[in-house]
């Protein structure tokens, strides 16, 4: 009989999509999401497609609008300026690189589903947790850490009689991808909540911490010059997210009663996982479209002049 309990995305995800069903049914409103596609990627359609279905199921109104990757920008504008809209996503990569970055804060931060505009990454790097100094908006987080952020919560990883914001001390954790949109927030976000993070790449393992006894407000980040090899086998945690189906994480590797997720599209733990792991998430997918539904019905919120002191 195997030790180990797979835990699906669907179970996690389940109580957050029937909270947003409730909420959007009980008080009769139909927030209205915006997806751009500017490429030619199937995984991009396969995505948006996913969440078409999902917000349907909802009472989301989602409307995906295929555009000239050149027309880009001047779009986005007008979905800022369109009071109908309440949330506007991309599908990226559109150009790649720096150009981006830039589309990536070209959408307003009262419409920025995915957290990704500037003043929510530096948020998310800073520790800083609302919008405003009153504290009446909360930031909008990017999806996919703050899907692998709840998934870690229901599994109770995060330890609730420690402080709000401390949860994750005396955890070890890391996070194999450090690309700009999971990877590196994901650590940032881990380590503001107390972990000590090993993040890893090809280029490298870096150490995201908020140093001794967790006394700094925000993490500090250190290059290191262990392999992952050195760290892996420390961590309580080991979080995936190499997006290619030739990257396998040896389970030999792993300490014994790991937590393993994985947000990759493709399958970056061995076969064998569960003979080491005490907990699998084996996708993270659908937490993550309740996360985007969740920052949607924020936004909308605060559009609509209902802040959280306003709603309590």
């Amino acid at each position: 009989m195997s030790t180990c309990k797979t835990v699906l995305a669907s179970k996690v995800s389940a109580s957050f999509r029937n909270q947003i069903k409730e909420d959007i049914k009980a008080r009769n409103i139909r927030p209205k999401l915006v997806g751009f596609l500017a490429n030619s990627d199937p995984a991009a359609m396969k995505y948006a497609e996913w969440t078409s279905k999902t917000c349907a199921e909802t009472g989301v109104e989602f409307e995906l609008r295929k555009v000239d990757r050149m027309d880009l920008e001047e779009k986005i504008t007008e979905a800022n300026e369109d009071k109908l809209v309440n949330g506007i996503m991309v599908y990226y990569p559109v150009f790649g690189g720096k150009q981006d970055s830039y589309l990536q804060s070209c959408i307003s931060k009262f419409k920025d589903v995915e957290g990704l505009c500037h003043k929510f990454v530096h948020n998310v790097y800073h520790n800083i947790r609302f919008m405003d100094e009153g504290e009446t908006m909360k930031c909008i987080i990017p999806c996919t850490p703050l899907a692998c952020v709840k998934i870690l919560e229901y599994i109770g990883v995060y330890n609730p009689v420690i402080p709000y914001g401390n949860r994750l001390y005396g955890r070890t954790i890391a996070v194999i991808n450090r690309s700009e949109i999971v990877g590196r927030p994901l650590a940032a976000m881990l380590s503001n909540d107390g972990a000590k993070v090993y993040s890893i790449d090809i280029s490298g393992v870096q150490l995201f911490t908020r140093g001794t006894g967790i006394k700094l407000s925000a993490h500090k980040v250190e290059d290191t010059e262990f392999t992952p090899e050195q760290v892996i086998p420390q961590c309580d945690v080991v979080i995936t997210g190499v997006p290619t189906p030739n990257y396998k994480l040896a389970t030999s590797l792993l300490k014994d009663g790991v937590v393993a997720i994985n947000f990759s599209s493709f399958a970056n733990f061995e076969d064998d996982i569960k003979t080491k792991a005490s907990i699998f998430v084996p996708s993270v997918g659908k937490v993550t479209v309740a996360m985007l539904e969740r920052n949607l019905l924020r936004l909308h919120d605060y559009q609509h002049d209902l802040t959280e002191k306003t709603k309590q």
